[in-house]
């Protein structure tokens, strides 16, 4: 999974929000506290915007604000927002495949791929949603524990027990 520079930089504008509480910041000090360009704020925060992340408000003391609370707001929703999918059925077949004299992706019908890209990116999006913005405002050191922890149960919660192999006695 690779995370582009809208993200990373989205996700950090975002956190500095959340580290205002309340208060509005304008795009300079935004921008000034993320050492990006104001237009390139500006430009992350107008699709933060359109996605409810976050309110503005006009005049001396407008700015930008969070729309909820940072515990409510999830890492994998939030990354999509600014972001890509990892997987996206609709197109897979036709961006990944070889075709058949017929025009027909070659694997149609027996693709194992697009099963484990798409079930992948299912794990990948709830794993991610099981981390809000505020977990985010830990110290490093504080965050990599709860990580952990939070991850932990998730990758085994739905674990099925396996069936014991051996020899069958007839």
């Amino acid at each position: 999974m690779k995370i582009s520079a809208q993200e990373e930089y989205g996700l950090r504008c975002l956190l500095k929000l959340a580290q205002a509480e309340n208060q509005s910041l304008s795009l300079p000090e935004i921008a000034a506290a993320e050492g990006l360009s104001v237009a390139y704020v500006a430009k992350m925060m107008a699709v933060l915007r359109d996605a409810g992340l976050i309110d503005s408000s006009r005049g001396r003391s407008g700015g930008y604000r969070l729309a909820k609370p940072a515990d409510e707001i999830g890492l994998g929703s939030l990354l999509l927002v600014l972001g890509e999918p990892l997987f996206e059925e609709g197109d897979y077949c036709q961006k990944h495949s070889g075709t058949a004299p017929d025009g027909i992706c070659v694997h149609h019908g027996d693709c194992s791929l697009r099963g484990l890209w798409a079930t992948l990116e299912l794990w990948m999006r709830g794993t991610l949603n099981q981390i809000t913005l505020a977990d985010l405002m830990e110290h490093e050191g504080r965050i990599i524990e709860l990580l952990r922890a939070r991850l932990a149960t998730t990758v085994f919660d739905d674990v099925q027990p396996l069936i014991p192999l051996g020899v069958l006695n007839k």
